[in-house]
């Protein structure tokens, strides 16, 4: 019996189980309704949020067979002879169908020759044509491309919605997961739908049991211990940049990831802040044992000033050519100007 995987699985079939992209959705069914659909669509949006799964769902809602949906995808098919091939299909009749809906997908890696051969397309499209292009990288296309469609701005979904995604699928596997499991899921998932199932999917392969800590998913995806993550924010509410380098060194040594790292240190000062504050919050109510300690033990010691310095290094993380600098730059912008000319 073959496998299949958790995306494939939990992929949305209808625009009820579409889940956040509220305004999208709105508009679409809005469309349906008063019998105003498009000739042709930009859905636009990072990887992995939904575009192609309510591509697929708009073409059936709008009463198209699967005889008559096409996939394209134009990272492999983006020559000027794929697109003339394409104009000539469209000009033919849908087999069982009122529309032949064409998915065009990363449509930004067509040839400019290409393009123009599309937008002749677009211009005069037959009446039984529905384009939906998606893409995530929408300033790679023309003007005129854009401008002869109904766009769509896709959301990344928050870490919130992706944790709940997490907890939700986990439990239909059969797993209860804790909740600090489920945030670092989602946080590996960078806010991505499809990324945030394959990691699960890869936890739940790596357990013998049926629950799921937060153990699990570091041993799993290879993220930061714990441990690590609460020595490096200790290290910058001391003010200790010897120590936080000392930290950064040790996490060197495993291949970490940056952006993942900076992420974790960031929720942890956010919470202790929320500690310091006596704000009321289910994320610190939902914490490890280990972590509420955490957060009494530090949270006189951080304030927004450290927040801030951490949330400033997100700027650089992705375009650093050395990818821990935008983390060693913080710790001495934290440190205080004592401690940065120890390392002048």
């Amino acid at each position: 019996m073959s496998h299949e995987v958790l995306y494939r699985k939990y992929r949305p079939q209808n625009f009820k189980e579409v889940i956040g992209q509220d305004s999208v959705v709105k508009a679409l069914k809005g469309a349906i309704e008063s019998g105003a659909v498009a000739h042709a669509y930009l859905f636009a949006g990072s990887r992995g949020i939904g575009k192609t799964s309510i591509a697929r769902i708009f073409a059936n809602e709008i009463g198209t067979s699967p005889n008559d949906v096409y996939e394209i995808d134009a990272a492999s098919n983006r020559g000027i002879d794929d697109i003339r091939a394409l104009r000539d299909a469209v000009a033919t009749l849908p087999f069982e169908s009122k529309f032949k809906v064409y998915i065009i997908d990363e449509v930004h890696m067509l040839t400019k020759e290409a393009f123009n051969a599309l937008l002749k397309t677009l211009e005069e499209p037959p009446k039984h044509v529905v384009f939906i292009l998606a893409t995530t990288e929408v300033h790679k296309l023309p003007e005129t491309i854009v401008s002869r469609c109904q766009v769509f701005e896709f959301k990344r979904p928050t870490l919130e919605i992706l944790k709940d995604v997490v907890t939700t699928i986990a439990k239909k596997e059969g797993f209860s997961i804790e909740p600090s499991a489920a945030e670092l899921v989602a946080l590996v998932g960078d806010g991505s739908f499809r990324d945030t199932h394959g990691t699960l999917e890869r936890v739940i392969a790596g357990i013998s049991g049926k629950k799921i800590s937060k153990e699990d998913v570091e041993e799993a995806t290879g993220a930061p211990k714990s441990e690590l993550v609460r020595g490096f924010v200790l290290a910058l509410a001391n003010k200790d940049s010897k120590a936080a380098f000392d930290s950064l060194a040790k996490l060197r040594a495993k291949s970490f990831d940056p952006k993942l790292f900076l992420e974790l240190s960031v929720s942890l000062v956010r919470l202790a802040l929320f500690v310091k504050m006596g704000v009321s919050s289910d994320l610190v109510d939902q914490a490890s044992d280990e972590d509420k300690a955490f957060f009494k033990d530090v949270s006189a010691k951080v304030d927004s000033k450290l927040l801030r310095s951490l949330l400033g290094a997100f700027d650089y993380i992705g375009v650093s050519p050395i990818r821990e600098l935008p983390l060693e730059l913080a710790v001495l912008d934290i440190a205080g100007e004592k401690e940065q000319r120890l390392f002048a």
